[in-house]
Formats: C-alpha cells, sequence, structure tokens
C-alpha cells in the first residue's frame, strides 16, 4: 500500500501492526509522524530534502530579475518550512549574486486549500506589497495566489509537481515561472520496480530514507528540481546555468540548510507574519 502526505501517519502506525503481511510504503512521513511508533520492518518511509527544490526556485526566480517576492505556505509542517526556508536562502544568493535588494513576504495560511480570506490577502501582496511572484506551497493553496495574481498580472511558482498548466490554466496564460518539484512518482516508480521485480524490500523497511540530488550531471535524474520545459528561462538565468548549479549543489559547493528553527536570511529583507487564518 502506498499513500502520500503527513497526515497518514497515525493510520501507518496502527495499521503495520494489525497487517504485519501487508508492506506500506509512506512518502512524505518521518518517524515524528508515526507518534511515539517507529516503521516496523513492514513500513518503508521516504521523505525529501524539500529546501534544495525550493531554493532552485528562488535562486531562479531572482536571477531572473524578480525582486518583489512572497512564500504562501499551506500548513507550517517540517516539508513545508523546508520548502519555504530553501526557497529564501536561493532568493538571498542570487540576491547577493545580482547585487539585487530583494523583500519575501512570508505567511503560512494555516491549510492546504485557498479560501477567500487568503485569497484577500493575497490581493494586497500584489496589489499593495508590489509583490511579483508568489511561491505557493502547500496542496490547493496555489488556487488563491493564482486568482490573486490574475487581478494583478502577477506570478507564481508551482509546488511538488510542474504545476504550469494548471496553474496558467486557472490564471493566465505563462502565469507561472517555475514548480519547486520532488519526485514522488519517481519514487513510487523505482520503489516499487526494486521491491516487486528484486525483491529488495530489506531494503526498505524498517528505515527511512531522504532524497533529494542524485546527480550532478543530469538535473532531471534528481528526486528535487525545478522543470526544464516550463521553467521561465532568461538570458540571465539558462538552462545551462541551471545545470551548473545543481553540479555546484551535488559537489558540495553551494549548500543548502535543512535547519527550520531560524530564518535563514543575511543578504535579503523577509517579513515574517502570523498565520492567514
Amino acid at each position: 500500500i502506498v499513500v502520500a502526505g503527513y497526515l497518514f501517519g497515525n493510520a501507518i502506525a496502527e495499521a503495520q501492526e494489525k497487517y504485519p503481511d501487508v508492506q506500506f510504503l509512506a512518502l512524505d512521513v518521518s518517524t515524528v509522524d508515526l507518534g511515539d511508533t517507529a516503521p516496523a520492518e513492514n513500513t518503508a518511509l521516504i521523505t525529501y530534502k524539500e529546501e534544495q527544490a525550493g531554493y532552485l526556485a528562488g535562486y531562479a526566480v531572482v536571477m531572473d530579475g524578480y525582486t518583489k517576492l512572497g512564500f504562501l505556505g499551506g500548513m507550517a509542517v517540517p516539508a513545508v518550512i523546508r520548502y519555504g526556508y530553501g526557497f529564501v536562502q536561493g532568493c538571498n544568493d542570487a540576491g547577493k549574486a545580482m547585487n539585487d535588494e530583494v523583500t519575501v513576504e512570508y505567511v503560512y495560511g494555516n491549510k492546504f486549500a485557498g479560501t477567500p480570506e487568503i485569497t484577500a490577502y493575497m490581493d494586497t501582496w500584489y496589489q499593495e506589497k508590489g509583490v511579483q511572484v508568489v511561491f505557493a506551497c502547500g496542496g490547493g493553496i496555489y488556487t488563491s495566489a493564482t486568482e490573486a495574481a490574475k487581478k494583478a498580472n502577477g506570478k507564481v511558482i508551482g509546488v511538488d509537481t510542474d504545476q504550469a498548466v494548471t496553474i496558467n490554466k486557472l490564471g493566465t496564460e505563462g502565469m507561472t515561472v517555475t514548480s519547486a518539484m520532488k519526485g514522488l512518482g519517481a519514487t513510487v516508480k523505482a520503489t516499487l520496480k526494486d521491491v516487486i521485480e528484486n525483491g529488495n524490500w530489506a531494503n526498505y523497511g524498517g528505515k527511512i530514507a531522504t532524497l533529494g540530488l542524485v546527480s550532478g550531471d543530469d538535473p532531471e535524474l534528481n528526486y528535487v528540481q525545478i522543470p526544464m520545459e516550463s521553467t521561465q528561462w532568461t538570458d540571465n538565468f539558462t538552462k545551462d546555468d541551471y545545470k551548473a548549479l545543481v553540479k555546484s549543489m551535488f559537489d558540495g559547493t553551494v549548500k543548502v540548510s535543512d535547519d527550520t528553527s531560524a530564518m535563514p536570511a543575511h543578504n535579503i529583507i523577509v517579513n515574517e507574519y502570523d498565520n492567514i487564518m
């Protein structure tokens, strides 16, 4: 059984003991999400280095010339925080490289869905604060960012998958600058192939794996990336520049912190707000 999302943690903790002959592959579920229960031999947990995907998206948009940005998180759970703090780090480093004054408005909607209240909040960002691009990070919360962006000719960054088609359809053509992606589908395919064809469940059961960059040469092999096709590349940040950045991250020249205890901004301004709702 394959599940995705931290909310499955309690169910997995109970089901793995109740059904010892069933194997559970739980994506975006950490040991913390299981409560006081450790993953049993029939449970494999997989998480991601969202901070790396967020970094790539933040770096790309600032190198593209955007300087007034926003991060709209769903709920302040670890995966969303890592996305956000990685995004800030990417904006921070690109702002330093460009010698630009960059500002990031930062808030959580406290929901994984768009609402009229969140849309109204985004209206103030786009129309009053002059925000150009919002990283909408958390399930269906992108609908509020997109609705607000449409009124102000603003831009949006997608999350988890390449959301360009979805966001552009709801908003306007070209609204999506890029998407911070993690390979949920690729994980399922690779893991099930290894387990079913090679019988290697022992490599996963009772363990937790954290997936991120696995190649410095081919960004599309990585479990965290931005889309090669739909990202709005510019002369200042090309596909080759992106590949070079990924290589630098892979070899450790560029480091992205996964620390979620403090906002990682040094060269830019980050305005943090409480939950919208």
